[in-house]
């Protein structure tokens, strides 16, 4: 098992956020978290990554209770990209991708011939290499994107924790970002809001309503139209993609279902 959720509680002063969530993520398996706003899905991921500690529940990475583990020994086992990176200086896109090298190094260590390898691979696996010398804050949302997984990829860590990865990106972007991701062969879990590209991308996906699971399956056996009813509230047809053979979602709004009955 590479990282799990058990029974994990979170709440806020005194609005219960998460109720008791198990979930859990295999080796190399690419799963999803799909959940209307404000379900809990950041939250949750917020939790398993140790920014916030539950109320109760255990978080296991690689066996371990996450809460006995140090900061630099987590980073090399879990990469995390955040919905927000914000950068406080204007730092250049190879320095904003080294700073992922920092687990691995003694504090104000310089890079060395093994860092910069790293750092070149990562560059070229995310297809910025020719932007290595550019200003992070010059690049175009999708570009940052990709500098962001860089950097997680110099952690040279073997699990990736996303957070809505292709938010603000136009859908050409989504879909080179998610490649991406899917290209790397690591195991992920990621918080997706576009229902088609959890569909696309994700071996397994949990549904969360209301910080709780309501169900967990192959995008087949989640992504009904009895589903997206009773989560999303929604109307919608679901196929089967002829190339694919994954879910294919179109939406109905309720106009439309009504002009079809009249």
């Amino acid at each position: 098992m590479t990282i799990e959720a058990k029974a994990v509680s979170y709440r806020i002063v005194d609005k219960q956020i998460l109720h008791d969530i198990s979930l859990n993520v295999q080796s190399q398996e690419f799963v999803g978290l799909i959940g209307p706003n404000g379900s809990g899905k950041s939250t949750l991921l917020k939790n398993m990554y140790r920014l916030l500690q539950p109320e109760h529940g255990q978080i296991i990475l690689y066996d371990e209770d996450i809460r006995q583990q140090k900061d630099k020994a987590i980073a090399k086992k879990m990469a995390v990209v955040g919905q927000e990176s914000p950068v406080l200086f204007d730092f250049s896109v190879r320095d904003i991708v080294a700073m992922g090298r920092a687990p691995h190094k003694k504090m104000f260590a310089l890079d060395d011939k093994d860092d910069v390898i790293i750092i070149d691979q990562a560059l070229q696996q995310a297809g910025i290499s020719h932007l290595a010398n550019r200003d992070f804050s010059s690049l175009s949302g999708g570009e940052k994107k990709r500098a962001i997984i860089a950097r997680a990829l110099t952690q040279q860590a073997k699990l990736l924790i996303l957070d809505e990865p292709t938010n603000h990106l136009d859908i050409k972007h989504q879909l080179q970002v998610m490649d991406l991701i899917s290209s790397l062969k690591l195991t992920v879990l990621v918080a997706l809001h576009d229902l088609n590209i959890a569909a696309t991308y994700c071996d397994r996906i949990y549904v969360i309503k209301d910080g709780r699971v309501v169900t967990s399956g192959t995008p087949v056996e989640v992504l009904t139209p009895q589903l997206l009813r009773k989560v999303f509230d929604v109307h919608a047809e679901v196929t089967l993609h002829p190339l694919t053979q994954r879910p294919s979602i179109t939406y109905l709004s309720e106009k439309q279902i009504k002009e079809h009955l009249q």
